[in-house]
């Protein structure tokens, strides 16, 4: 998967894109990252990229000059891929989605700043919104960390287990992730549940299917009318959920 950069604070993604799982994918080309920037496609004297709103308003807005120019260089046609905005207006990023853009040859993300960018830009050169949550930041650059993140553990041979990814709060069960325990046994008078070491892994299975069925329950029940829960799993959490009531 290649992901490009545009912004003008390339420096910003320096290390994130260095360490970690994100500079090991990077060294092993599973992932190529390159951040663009922006400033040197402006035709201003000054190279600015940004002016104010027509209408007035408060701040600056960033002009669509240097993006279209910038975005062309990028992602020349015919692209194949996706060319994103990071939005608080945009559509918030899930697993489902981050899970559908790992499956494209190519994302190019735009990293807004100011007071936004010109829609002109963005009803040119960008297919597609994209917020992490309902709050607004100074810039799109810690957003579209967020997004290479999620999405590039999705990408094979990322992670070091195919199955890491798929367990996960938020996987394809639509469940939050069960509890883990790792070494020692015994910690602050605490101990790891038994079922865990006994090598059944049938019922270390069915352990924690329904660890993920209580933690969702308890803490996003919202996630539980759309995930694959059979009825006879419904009742058991019902019944549990009454046992802790206060």
């Amino acid at each position: 998967m290649k992901i490009e950069l545009l912004t003008i604070f390339p420096e910003m993604f320096s290390s994130f894109l260095d360490a970690s799982i994100i500079g090991r994918a990077r060294a092993n080309r599973l992932i190529d990252v390159h951040a663009t920037d922006i400033r040197p496609f402006s035709v201003s004297k000054h190279k600015n990229t940004d002016d104010y709103p027509f209408g007035g308003g408060a701040g600056m807005l960033m002009m669509p000059q240097p993006i279209a120019d910038a975005m062309r260089a990028v992602a020349p046609e015919p692209f194949h891929g996706k060319r994103i905005y990071m939005s608080p207006r945009g559509k918030t990023l899930t697993q489902e989605m981050a899970q559908q853009l790992a499956k494209e040859e190519n994302l190019v993300i735009l990293c807004g700043h100011y007071e936004g960018v010109d829609q002109r830009v963005l009803d040119k050169y960008i297919d597609m919104e994209v917020s992490i949550g309902d709050y607004v930041l100074t810039g799109g650059e810690t957003a579209a960390m967020v997004l290479i993140d999620c999405v590039s553990r999705l990408v094979p041979g990322v992670l070091g287990s195919s199955e890491s990814a798929a367990d996960e709060s938020f996987s394809s069960a639509g469940l939050l992730e069960y509890p883990q325990y790792t070494r020692p046994r015994v910690f602050e008078d605490m101990e790891v549940p038994d079922v865990l070491l006994n090598g059944d892994h049938k019922k270390i299975n069915q352990w924690r299917r329904e660890q993920s069925l209580l933690i969702t329950a308890k803490l996003r029940p919202d996630l539980l009318a759309a995930a694959p829960v059979t009825e006879k799993e419904r009742a058991w959490l019902a019944e549990q959920m009454e046992q802790v009531q206060p």
